[in-house]
C-alpha cells in the first residue's frame, strides 16, 4: 500500500475552519457530487469556507438543472477558501485527489456524464501546486490520472438548496432515499449508496483522507 503523503493526515486532524482569517485565498475543483466534496473539505484545518456551484462552462448563471441536463459545459464544482497561513493549495490539492477517483474520465462513483466529472480549476500561481499535486499522486498511485488541469473559470454558486447539505435539517418531502427524511440523513445515504468511499477506500486504502 502506497505512503501515506507528507502532513496529509496532520491536516485532516485539525479542528475545522478558522475563523476570522487575516487573509484568505481560495480553490476551484469538481470531484462529481459537490455535496460530498463540501462536506469533505469543510472538515479541513484551514478551510473557512467551502461552496457549491458550478464551473467550466459558457452557460452564464446556470441552474442545477441546466447542468444536470447537459449542454452548459459546466462541471459541478466547489470553491474552498483557506486560510492560507494554516494550510496551502498544494495540501489541498493533495488532499483532493486523494478524494476522488482521479482514474475516471466518465464522472465519478455512481453519478454519471460531463457534470460529474473531475478537474482543478487553477489560475497561474496555483498551477503548479495543482501540477505537482497530480504528479505525486500519479506516483503514489501508480495508475493513469486523467482528472485535468485546467484555467481559471469563473465559479457560480448553486442555489441555497445545495449548500451544506450534507448537515442540513431541513426534511425532504420526497427523496429518492425515503419520504420527510432530514437532508443530512439523505445525504448519508446517497454516498453509502453511491459508493463514494468504498471506491477511494479501495484506490488510496490508507492514503484516502475522507473514506468513512
Amino acid at each position: 500500500m502506497p505512503r501515506m503523503p507528507f502532513a496529509i493526515a496532520a491536516i485532516v486532524a485539525l479542528l475545522a475552519p478558522v475563523a476570522q482569517a487575516q487573509s484568505t485565498e481560495t480553490i476551484t475543483v469538481a470531484g462529481g457530487c459537490f455535496w460530498c466534496v463540501e462536506a469533505d473539505f469543510e472538515k479541513v484545518g484551514g478551510v473557512i469556507e467551502a461552496v457549491s456551484g458550478f464551473a467550466g462552462g459558457a452557460t452564464a448563471n446556470p441552474t442545477y438543472e441546466q447542468v444536470t441536463g447537459g449542454g452548459t459545459g459546466h462541471y459541478e464544482a466547489v470553491e474552498i477558501t483557506y486560510d492560507p497561513s494554516k494550510v496551502t493549495a498544494r495540501q489541498l490539492y493533495d488532499l483532493f485527489f486523494r478524494s476522488i477517483d482521479p482514474t475516471d474520465a466518465g464522472g465519478q462513483f455512481c453519478d454519471r456524464g460531463p457534470s460529474y466529472r473531475t478537474a482543478i480549476f487553477a489560475d497561474a500561481g496555483d498551477r503548479q501546486a495543482a501540477e505537482a499535486a497530480k504528479q505525486a499522486a500519479q506516483q503514489a498511485l501508480g495508475r493513469q490520472i486523467v482528472t485535468p488541469i485546467l484555467g481559471a473559470a469563473r465559479f457560480y454558486p448553486a442555489d441555497a438548496y445545495h449548500q451544506d447539505y450534507y448537515k442540513s435539517s431541513e426534511r425532504l418531502s420526497v427523496s429518492s432515499v425515503g419520504l420527510f427524511v432530514p437532508k443530512s440523513e439523505a445525504y448519508k445515504r446517497y454516498r453509502g449508496g453511491c459508493g463514494r468511499d468504498a471506491r477511494v477506500r479501495e484506490l488510496w486504502g490508507a492514503q484516502a483522507p475522507f473514506a468513512n
